[in-house]
């Protein structure tokens, strides 16, 4: 019996996400997860973001019986804070003004649930950005040009908020982002989808 490759799902209607898995060059279906993402009283971070992307995937589950389906989210934490998605330029200015300076944490969290077999596999990948000082104007300028409203941290790293770093300090710059692709690239291989593997060659 010839072996079948695994069909692949991204539970996700994210841009950045898309980019980032189109760059392992592997067929899949995009499927946009509803969920709560409100955190529950007591959740810490690393909890929270391990919850979330084990949720959003099963979200989806579902529609796909026979499919790896990958999920994922992402917070910031600082000084004690966990910090989502700005949605406003207001915020985003007021959370950039926080982190002129400091050290963030991010925390990405990484599901792959295998619906063939009713299992599945959960990472969470830390990442710190140590932000310039930047002046309140810089912040209007960037929050203006790139309004990054749906972003974790009020910036988005892959454009133009390079420009706020003084450095950044992790494993797999992909995480912030929003797609830790080395851990994701592990997990695919573990469960019977290479990247590297010659039966992608042909998309099957």
């Amino acid at each position: 019996m010839p072996h079948t490759t695994p069909a692949l799902v991204l539970a996700s209607s994210s841009r950045s996400r898309r980019t980032l898995l189109d760059r392992l060059q592997i067929p899949y279906e995009c499927c946009s997860p509803d969920i709560d993402e409100t955190p529950r009283e007591a959740e810490t971070p690393h909890q929270l973001v391990h919850r979330l992307a084990l949720s959003k995937a099963n979200a989806v589950a579902e529609r796909f019986n026979d499919h790896l389906i990958i999920g994922s989210d992402q917070v910031a934490v600082f000084e004690g804070d966990i910090l989502g998605k700005p949605h406003t330029s207001e915020r985003a200015e007021h959370n950039l003004n926080r982190f002129s300076g400091q050290r963030v944490t991010f925390l990405t969290g990484l599901a792959l649930l295998d619906t063939r077999h009713q299992s599945h596999r959960v990472h969470v990948e830390p990442f710190e950005v140590v932000f310039r000082q930047l002046s309140r104007e810089e912040i209007s300028v960037y929050v203006a040009k790139e309004q990054p409203l749906d972003s974790a941290g009020s910036f988005r790293m892959e454009g133009l908020g390079i420009a706020l770093f003084e450095r950044l300090e992790g494993h797999d710059p992909n995480a912030l982002v929003g797609l830790p692709l080395i851990a994701l690239c592990n997990m695919l291989r573990q469960a019977g989808l290479d990247p590297l593997g010659s039966n992608l060659l042909q998309g099957d």
